[in-house]
């Protein structure tokens, strides 16, 4: 099943997140720097069945400041919507999570499968999966002081010493997370390797509560072989839906057009303008652009100019500069009609 973008909703969910329905099964993964919710509104717009927030701290939300609550704002348009946080305090994690419930998530999703150093170092993120017994008392405390489900996102273990996402999925399980997804990968492979589609196949046969699948899904065609091989109940993109929402549609980027890029990129960039400023706004959108124009003829020396601009309009107009110097090159570019395509020339004797 794949949700399409003109939001008309099956009759049934595709799965229930405790008793929030879920219309599809395709999902924009967070990531950290591009699932803001400019993005989240056109991965949605263009079938995404459901929204998490970029990640975030729970040091940074009990601090309060401004673009922590920038990080958790979102449009109606985007239930269910879920808010990741990442900590590795229980009760500052709880605490937190109270603090949040009142902006009105759906869901409220536990992070322990950042990589990073900056985060696994502390303690949080992929670190939690190296102590279950804690991860059990989290997800015990939360789902008992929040009204919202919990959710889970974890790997696959530490390192291959410690795969231990079986113990992990049970914990969750048994202490009341009503989802689980799950990076098919270890903390130390990060994004390298491949990632283990088996491993993610047994946790949805061990658990009762719908499991997401993560993980080396670059294409449409990857999105049925994922269900198919792990059974999972949904299909989280990441790194593939980046500069691409056409994936939710079921279109694979290569069937995407320049002037289709083109429309959806300055739509992107109004809805950047319009939560950012011009300024940061414009600046933020450069790591979209780069990722939009990639694979487009010629695109090289346009794509080091875009990344420079400083105005929008300076955006636009090489942007536009672009599309007409394409359309040339295609003009120029075009068979001549062969003499089987002209039409016959008619010769009348007087």
């Amino acid at each position: 099943m794949i949700n399409h973008s003109d939001h008309t909703q099956p009759q049934n969910p595709a799965f229930m997140v405790r008793d929030i329905p879920v219309y599809g099964d395709v999902i924009l993964s967070p990531m950290a720097g591009f699932s803001d919710k400019p993005y989240r509104l056109i991965c949605r717009e263009y079938g995404s069945a459901m929204s998490y927030s970029e990640f975030v701290s729970v040091h940074a939300i009990l601090h309060g400041n401004d673009r922590t609550w920038q990080m958790l704002a979102f449009d109606e348009s985007e239930r269910p919507m879920t808010f990741q946080i990442f900590g590795s305090d229980e009760a500052i994690i709880e605490q937190a999570a109270r603090e949040i419930e009142p902006l009105g998530p759906d869901i409220i999703d536990i992070n322990m499968g950042c990589s990073v150093p900056k985060v696994s170092g502390k303690g949080a993120g992929a670190a939690l999966l190296k102590d279950p017994p804690k991860i059990g008392r989290i997800f015990k405390r939360l789902t008992k002081a929040l009204s919202v489900p919990v959710t889970g996102k974890i790997r696959l273990g530490w390192d291959e010493t410690s795969l231990n996402y079986l113990e992990v999925a049970k914990i969750l399980e048994d202490n009341g997370a009503a989802l689980i997804a799950v990076h098919g990968r270890t903390k130390l492979q990060a994004y390298n390797g491949s990632a283990n589609w088996d491993a993610i196949a047994e946790i949805k046969q061990s658990v009762r509560v719908p499991v997401i699948g993560n993980g080396d899904v670059a294409c449409v065609a990857d999105i049925q072989r994922m269900k198919q091989h792990t059974g999972c109940d949904a299909v989280m993109i990441a790194r593939a839906a980046i500069g691409n929402p056409w994936i939710f549609q079921g279109k694979d980027i290569e069937q995407v057009t320049l002037a289709e890029k083109a429309r959806l990129i300055y739509r992107h960039l109004d809805l950047m303008l319009d939560f950012y400023g011009e300024e940061r706004g414009l600046i933020l959108f450069r790591k979209h652009v780069v990722k939009y124009v990639r694979g487009l003829k010629h695109s090289a020396a346009v794509k080091a100019k875009l990344v420079t601009c400083t105005t929008p309009e300076q955006f636009i107009d090489l942007m536009n500069e672009y599309e007409a110097e394409m359309a040339q090159r295609e003009k120029r570019q075009a068979p001549l009609p062969s003499a089987v395509d002209q039409p016959p020339v008619i010769t009348t004797v007087f």
